[in-house]
């Protein structure tokens, strides 16, 4: 049987009038704030902190947008007769959010845990060379950064805090053992034991 002549635009109309009577679900976003899930990638937080200027962010960037630059300071030995150190200071931490293309390699090479992905969206500007964001704004978007989730209740514990829990116990166990001797030698010396 051949197709009614006009089917298909009867067709389309009734699909456009079953959407006429829906409500809309189209976000009104600079009024309303959209609800992003707790881990979206928004922009980087910097933990100036725990950064050590070791420069693998930046080597490990394939857009090569992060800039780094820091400088040398000697460091007085911390005990007496020891050797000064010099470390790295952090001068300039800069990230070219107009080159930037999200892939968070630099997040996953810091092994310092110095990087962050924080759910801000926001920072749209009118110049391209404004993009360019300092260490003082990607630190305020840090305390942005979301707790990571808890760890599931019935997950094995890590290695890491195993072996930390084992080395503190044992170590308690030592003074423990080592605090009853202590308390012996000093009463032989009040001369309580013969």
């Amino acid at each position: 049987m051949p197709p009614i002549p006009g089917s298909g635009l009867a067709k389309g109309l009734a699909v456009t009038l079953r959407t006429m009577t829906r409500k809309t679900v189209t976000a009104q976003y600079p009024e309303v704030q959209p609800e992003l899930p707790p881990r979206s990638r928004g922009v980087i937080g910097l933990f100036e902190e725990n950064c050590t200027v070791c420069m693998l962010c930046a080597r490990e960037c394939p857009d090569w947008c992060i800039y780094i630059d820091s400088h040398k300071e000697t460091v007085p030995p911390a005990a007496p007769g020891g050797r000064e150190r010099s470390r790295n200071v952090l001068d300039r931490f800069a990230i070219d959010f107009s080159l930037c293309m999200y892939c968070g390699i630099c997040i996953e090479v810091c092994p310092f845990d110095a990087l962050f992905w924080s759910p801000e969206f926001e920072y749209a500007e009118t110049d391209i060379h404004e993009l360019t964001h300092e260490r003082d704004k990607l630190r305020a978007w840090m305390w942005t950064v979301p707790e990571p989730p808890a760890l599931d209740p019935g997950a094995e514990e890590p290695k890491e805090i195993a072996a930390a829990r084992r080395t503190a116990e044992k170590q308690a166990a030592q003074r423990a053992q080592a605090a009853p001797d202590s308390t012996a030698d000093k009463t032989d010396q009040k001369g309580g034991n013969p």
